[in-house]
């Protein structure tokens, strides 16, 4: 299993997890994404899901969720995906894109003001 973190996150923010899975008798890794775009983190994901001998779940926290949407695709031993307050973007759909769509994205204190209104 590998798990991938957030873009305002790290490895760290899965450590309970691996902690907890490990002694169950799972091989989770918490991978650490490069942050350099969402097709080079995918195409990194992807590798390193490639890499593993035999099936392979990947789960993703925040951003992670659009990277490994996106690594699945590229990576055909992937049997499963794990969205944890995740970003589903359809294709062609930024994560930013979908924060407005909710009103907010990253950076972004609170509603916007009205016309007008003074902050």
């Amino acid at each position: 299993m590998l798990l991938v973190h957030g873009a305002f996150t790290e490895t760290t923010t899965w450590s309970g997890v691996v902690g907890d899975l490990r002694p169950r008798g799972i091989d989770a890794v918490a991978v650490p994404t490069p942050l350099t775009g969402l097709r080079a983190d995918a195409a990194y994901v992807a590798s390193r899901a490639s890499g593993v001998d035999g099936p392979v779940l990947l789960a993703g926290e925040g951003y992670g969720g659009a990277v490994i949407s996106a690594a699945a695709l590229a990576a055909p031993n992937v049997v499963g995906l794990v969205f944890v307050a995740a970003f589903v973007p359809d294709e062609g759909e930024s994560c930013v894109e979908l924060a407005r769509a909710v009103g907010g994205h990253p950076g972004h204190r609170g509603p916007a003001p009205r016309r007008g209104a003074r902050r």
